[in-house]
């Protein structure tokens, strides 16, 4: 039976508290996660790019941006030509670690204009709108932009109406769960996908939903 986005898809709160839940109870650790997140993306981004593609990665100072950072390394490795857009300084613990991890890999610290990929994994879930001029200029250049445009679980921007100015992901890889916001979507486009960070399925019954069909794809295609 085909999996139901729309049923099964939660808001930001209940997402929150799944997440915190986990981590809490299970001793999960956030960076365990964040690299699940950033391998998830890191896959998307190859599947899209050539090898001689430009790649520019977009990240802000929280889990969201480690996630892209952790896209970084991996691309980098890879072999891929890797670029990151830092339009705030990144001074966490962990999207620190991995920015130093993706710069020893071969990222290259430099906001490149008109890259072939371009990746928002600047703010995710805890983004706060209205954005403000930084990020709202991040974005009209980003879809003005010939390039393939990808987000890391939500898209920055993003809201219930459409006052917002929002980065346009041709590609969406949201995190653990399908979220309310992205329904909308589903009749444009954009092609969403939904990673496992490592949640087992007993979270997602305490709160009344079905867990992605992971044990078949890790990266659930929803077409």
């Amino acid at each position: 039976m085909k999996y139901d986005f729309i049923a099964n898809a939660l808001s930001l709160q209940a997402f929150k508290e799944m997440d915190y839940k986990a981590v809490a109870e299970l001793a999960l650790p956030i960076e365990l996660m964040m690299e699940n997140a950033g391998l998830h993306l890191a896959r998307v981004i190859a599947r899209k790019a050539s090898p001689k593609s430009t790649i520019l990665i977009g990240a802000g100072n929280g889990n969201n941006g480690g996630g892209g950072l952790v896209a970084a390394r991996r691309l980098a490795a890879w072999g891929y030509n890797v670029y990151l857009d830092l339009p705030i300084e990144i001074t966490k613990e962990l999207p620190l670690q991995q920015l130093k991890r993706a710069l020893l890999y071969g990222a290259k610290r430099e906001a490149i204009k008109n890259p072939d990929v371009w990746v928002d994994a600047y703010l995710g879930f805890s983004q706060k709108l209205p954005l403000g001029n930084l990020f709202e200029t991040i974005i009209a250049k980003a879809n003005s932009a010939n390039a393939i445009r990808i987000s890391l679980d939500l898209p920055m921007g993003i809201s219930e109406g459409d006052s917002s100015p929002r980065f346009n992901a041709d590609h969406i890889i949201t995190l653990a769960a399908p979220k309310k916001l992205l329904i909308p979507l589903l009749e444009t486009d954009t092609q969403i996908y939904i990673a496992d960070l490592g949640i087992p399925e007993k979270y997602y019954g305490d709160i009344g939903v079905a867990m992605p069909p992971f044990a078949k794809e890790q990266l659930y295609f929803v077409s």
